[in-house]
């Protein structure tokens, strides 16, 4: 199983960032909170940390933990860990991802988001 961590990144007015995964990758096309893999020796928080900063050049502050999801993809299960957080620097720019938005909590449930990210939508 690999485990995944991902941010849920709240703006002042209460809506959270969703980006889009980038054609020619894993699931392209659906829409996920940001994170990746989790390397070894490295806490959940740590991995939001580092995978903001390389895939998006952002600086976050970890919050809450909101929970956990095992999902089944056909290349195998994942345990995704899900932390909310807030953006503290940095400027937007996409590497993985063919765009991003600030969405509102009631929207969530209209986008196509990746399967193992759903289950979180409603512990929002």
């Amino acid at each position: 199983m690999i485990d995944v961590a991902a941010a849920i990144l709240e703006n002042s007015k209460g809506q959270v960032l969703i980006a889009k995964r980038k054609q020619g990758k894993k699931l392209a096309g659906y829409w996920e909170f940001p994170g990746g893999k989790i390397e070894n020796g490295e806490t959940p928080q740590q991995c939001l940390i580092r995978e903001l900063q390389e895939e998006m050049n952002i600086e976050i502050e970890i919050g809450d933990y909101v929970g956990e999801n095992i999902h089944f993809y056909d290349a195998g299960p994942i345990r995704l860990l899900a932390f909310k957080g807030k953006i503290t620097g940095g400027e937007i720019k996409l590497v993985d991802h063919d765009e991003y938005v600030w969405i509102d909590l009631y929207l969530l449930k209209k986008i196509q988001l990746a399967p193992a990210d759903i289950p979180f939508v409603y512990l929002l």
